[in-house]
């Protein structure tokens, strides 16, 4: 395949997952990484006008493959995009942003946190995009690229006034993210953030941190150490391959799209749309093997 062709298929794939052209684009990744950032840069100019182009997927596939490929060029344009306003960031990633952004953010991150930290930061982006972001911070010490010690000093610095003291999920995240450390040094913080009504106790509860600290230091920095959802973007086919939006069979209902634009008559019709979608599920625990199968925890699958 040359690279045109490579680059149809993954934009708009239209029988399930594009397979063939993304192992051609990563056995031709020097050539190719050049259109994949060309993809993120147009899609953050015109983030209004690309929602509204059915069954577009390139610029799922230049992230996950940008991030497979460690190229660093792409980390401000992925931390535009998880800035972006919530409403643009939804209807442009759909649960990309819950099941995908932290480990691309770690991967093409190199160690630099200031963008990370911008959008954990940012009291008006969108509020998964936020807990996603710390979730990076969780994968790079699990990757060995920053110490634990340094990721909780920087929660310790959200939970003393870094945040906007509003209930959010990014106080759900940032105890979390604690949890998923050993949240030892930070178990009067997260007290206080509990009494305060910051965190969603439907999601977590204090004598579930309590669990987590009683667990140990050691303990669960191993489990940390095998936890899936906590590396870097090693295989785009197997990590973005398995989403409900390729499955032929017993697939979701589709997202209710915009009206489509004048270019209409170029595009697939609607029952070849495969857009991401969004899943509900029952209460189990946060920690646990999201019922629906995905392999992910609960907590960063179909809880939020």
């Amino acid at each position: 395949m040359d690279i045109e062709e490579i680059l149809e298929d993954l934009e708009f794939p239209m029988d399930g997952f594009p397979r063939a052209a993304v192992e051609a684009a990563i056995e031709r990744g020097e050539e190719i990484i050049p259109a994949l950032l060309s993809i993120l840069e147009e899609t953050l100019e015109n983030p209004q006008d690309l929602d509204v182009v059915e069954n577009y997927f390139g610029h799922l596939f230049a992230l996950y493959l940008l991030a497979q490929f460690r190229e660093t060029r792409a980390y401000p344009l992925v931390v535009r995009l998880a800035n972006l306003p919530p409403d643009d960031l939804d209807n442009l990633c759909g649960d990309f942003v819950t099941d995908g952004l932290a480990q691309v953010l770690a991967s093409v991150c190199d160690g630099n946190l200031s963008g990370i930290k911008s959008i954990i930061e940012n009291a008006e982006a969108e509020e998964f995009a936020r807990w996603s972001a710390i979730d990076s911070l969780v994968a790079l010490v699990a990757a060995g690229i920053k110490s634990r010690e340094e990721i909780i000093s920087y929660f310790a610095t959200l939970f003393r006034g870094g945040l906007e003291r509003e209930p959010s999920a990014v106080w759900d995240g940032l105890v979390s993210g604690a949890c998923d450390l050993w949240p030892g040094e930070l178990l009067e913080d997260i007290n206080r953030a509990f009494v305060d009504d910051l965190v969603e106790q439907s999601m977590l509860s204090m004598s579930e941190v309590q669990e987590q600290f009683e667990t140990g230091l050691d303990a669960t920095l191993a489990r940390l150490s095998n936890d899936a959802n906590h590396r870097l973007v090693q295989d785009t086919v197997a990590e973005f391959g398995d989403w409900a939006c390729f499955q032929h069979e017993d697939r979701p209902p589709l997202l209710e799209l915009p009206s489509i634009n004048e270019k209409s008559y170029l595009l697939p019709k609607a029952d070849q749309i495969m857009l991401p979608v969004r899943r509900d599920g029952p209460k189990i625990g946060r920690n646990d093997p999201c019922p629906c199968g995905s392999g992910k925890k609960y907590k960063k699958c179909c809880l939020p």
